[in-house]
């Protein structure tokens, strides 16, 4: 009864692998299709044409061409790409601030501390539409709309990796930071040669988790860019029409492609980070 009780949870948790791969499977299809091909495929979908909607699970005809053309003869794409790739690296640097909040918060006793984490727990809890009009209002009065910082401020400002890194922070021994002040270590010295690197994990969890927000975010530069030469690739997407579906299946499997090796990078570092979240604080 055993084996077989571990056979049915085996072939479950198959199952629920394979129906969470079938998009990805399906896209990365899809790329490979010309665009007659795709269109024959989902007409039904978007075209209103007659029969029902079909998917093979491979191209009958694959071609590379979608990707030689988003690859060559696509400026605005690599442009918009070229965005996200900064939007992302400037929104990391500025989150990585936060490791002295972090730190602060984990290990230091001040009054009104526990308000103050519970205030970046529920800031954490708050969507944008909730934060929306406040950032926009503050961004207005700076001047910043229409700009890049109109994007990473609000993003390199982010509460949660300060969260998941006082987490981290909070499983540091304080024997071992006790043991360096008797030694002569100062408070900064203590937070270089200690702090950051037994927190390293957490903070590369916090790393993967902003890239992956700040990537696929929509609503941000919906609401804060008006020029469309500062648009991330995410704006880029949904200018998706039937006459260009194939070239549409390349453009999302190469925006895949970035978030994807980030999340393989730094998985372990990741399943840890969420697994901190979930202790209690000392």
């Amino acid at each position: 009864m055993r084996g077989l009780g571990k056979a049915l949870w085996a072939g479950l948790c198959a199952l629920l692998c394979l129906t969470v791969l079938f998009p990805l499977g399906m896209l990365l299809s899809g790329s490979l299709m010309g665009g007659d091909e795709a269109l024959k495929t989902l007409g039904p979908v978007f075209s209103r044409a007659e029969g029902y909607a079909a998917w093979p699970l491979l191209p009958q005809y694959p071609t590379l061409r979608g990707y030689i053309e988003l690859t060559l003869d696509s400026p605005e794409f690599f442009a918009m790409f070229w965005n996200s790739i900064v939007y992302a690296g400037l929104s990391l640097l500025g989150q990585l601030v936060g490791v002295g909040a972090a730190w602060g918060l984990a290990r230091y006793r001040f009054p009104f501390r526990k308000a103050i984490f519970a205030l970046y727990v529920f800031l954490m809890l708050m969507p944008f539409q909730v934060t929306m009009i406040g950032q926009y209002l503050s961004l207005d009065a700076l001047r910043l709309m229409d700009t890049r910082w109109a994007i990473v401020l609000p993003a390199a400002f982010s509460t949660l990796p300060v969260f998941i890194m006082a987490r981290f922070f909070e499983a540091v021994p304080g024997s071992v930071l006790e043991a360096a002040r008797i030694d002569g270590a100062g408070e900064a010295r203590i937070f270089l040669r200690i702090a950051l690197p037994l927190g390293f994990p957490g903070l590369l969890s916090a790393m993967v988790l902003g890239f992956i927000e700040v990537w696929g975010m929509i609503e941000q530069p919906m609401t804060f860019l008006r020029s469309q030469n500062l648009w991330p690739l995410s704006m880029y997407l949904p200018q998706i029409t039937e006459d260009s579906l194939g070239w549409a299946m390349t453009a999302s499997a190469i925006a895949l492609m970035p978030p994807l090796l980030v999340f393989l990078c730094g998985q372990r570092h990741l399943v840890q980070g969420i697994g901190t979240m979930g202790l209690k604080e000392g």
